[in-house]
């Protein structure tokens, strides 16, 4: 019987940047993948996203960095300005000095070429399987013979060994085994990808640029080798919102940013059309695994995008599930509670961060005050002191077993 069980594949809920990451890193492992998506082919929609220096240690552990690499835009800085007067709020750099401090740059990358680095690297394998229009709605568990059976929206049932459930914010996993509520935000996103002869010259920077204003901010960065620009539109709702995606209006998008600069303000007049995301995320959860079936991604760990690391910590914890079956010598059970021990308390601080720096964004009144005054003076090292926690994590520091 254990024989059988160990020539079963493992199941990946969930054909996102999480579950590919996952069958990258169980592959690694020497286990045969069988990915389920309920669209109908594996892609991504979206725009742009920021990769930290952790990204790129987790794409370089998932074997497939250099791919990744050849398709982000590497920036020269981050940095904040205040939407109404453009005053500088902080820069940092990202050049050869915080290169050489994280061991990796920081970039900005479309999200679908993220997802095609990813892929490319699963099918190349050979041995990650992908079941198209197929969602994942009930999971079964044998504990006497050690497998888990995935039930599908057409009762068929796959078994396998063990089961990731990278099935998003409104993972169907989680529900099965937390079903605790999503908190809505009433932050409202729009994401649009313009084209660089319709962007604004002087807005033209090799940075990640974020305009911080009163209930709002706004997002600007390059892509694609620098011939579009990914633009981000941030503010409270004046009204209920529930979460979700639907096409945007640029009469509202118009309305929430009368006070901004002129400057600022030419962003939102750019994209003839916008994605509209009503924001939530959860709050975070210490239990990630139930039997052989485990959570990853935004399925265990959902926030806000203030943080800029949603994606970031999805191939975190593919790599950091990957290292935890190597070290317990695939004991699924000893390396489930190692890899939820490790990734709960940071992501966590991720979640809870991203609140933070939300409040930090919006800011208004004698808050922007305090705001703007925050990082006066501070030096790069000091800047960079203070993201060791964030960027310093890699493949040899991600599991603790004490």
């Amino acid at each position: 019987m254990s024989e059988i069980k160990s020539q079963l594949p493992v199941l990946v809920s969930g054909g996102g940047i999480g579950g590919l990451a996952a069958a990258l890193a169980l592959v690694r492992q020497g286990f045969q993948v069988q990915v389920f998506e309920q669209a109908p082919e594996i892609g991504e929609i979206g725009a742009g996203i920021q990769l930290g220096p952790n990204a790129f240690h987790a794409f370089d552990a998932l074997g497939v960095g250099e791919k990744a690499r050849g398709r982000a835009v590497y920036t020269d800085y981050m940095v904040m300005h205040d939407a109404l007067d453009e005053y500088q709020i902080g820069k940092i750099e990202t050049g050869e000095a915080f290169r050489q401090r994280f061991g990796n740059p920081y970039a900005v990358i479309h999200r679908a070429d993220v997802h095609l680095s990813l892929l490319e690297g699963a099918v190349e394998t050979g041995k990650v399987e992908f079941h198209t229009n197929t969602r994942i709605v009930k999971i079964e568990q044998d504990e006497a013979a050690g497998t888990v059976t995935a039930i599908d929206q057409n009762g068929k049932r796959w078994t396998g060994q063990a089961l990731i459930g990278a099935d998003g914010g409104k993972s169907v996993v989680r529900t099965q085994y937390v079903n605790d509520p999503h908190r809505v935000t009433g932050h409202v996103v729009y994401r649009a990808v313009v084209d660089k002869a319709d962007f604004p010259q002087d807005l033209q920077w090799n940075a990640a640029s974020l305009w911080a204003g009163p209930k709002c901010h706004l997002v600007h960065y390059p892509l694609r080798g620098g011939e579009q620009y990914n633009v981000v539109v941030t503010f409270h709702s004046r009204q209920q919102e529930e979460w979700g995606v639907t096409e945007g209006s640029k009469e509202e998008v118009e309305s929430y940013f009368q006070g901004i600069s002129p400057k600022a303000r030419q962003l939102i007049e750019l994209p003839k059309t916008w994605k509209r995301w009503a924001t939530a995320d959860k709050d975070p959860i210490d239990t990630w695994t139930f039997g052989r079936a485990c959570i990853l991604g935004d399925a265990a760990h959902p926030t806000t995008q203030y943080m800029a690391q949603g994606a970031c910590m999805a191939m975190e914890d593919a790599v950091t599930l990957g290292e935890a079956l190597r070290v317990t010598n695939k004991d699924w059970t000893a390396a489930l509670a190692l890899y939820q021990k490790n990734r709960v308390p940071r992501t966590a601080r991720i979640v809870l961060s991203s609140r933070e720096m939300g409040r930090i964004y919006h800011a208004a009144g004698v808050e922007r005050l305090v705001r703007n005054s925050l990082w006066k003076g501070r030096s790069q090292e000091r800047f960079y002191d203070a993201m060791e926690w964030l960027y310093g994590w890699n493949v040899n520091n991600c599991l603790q077993q004490g």
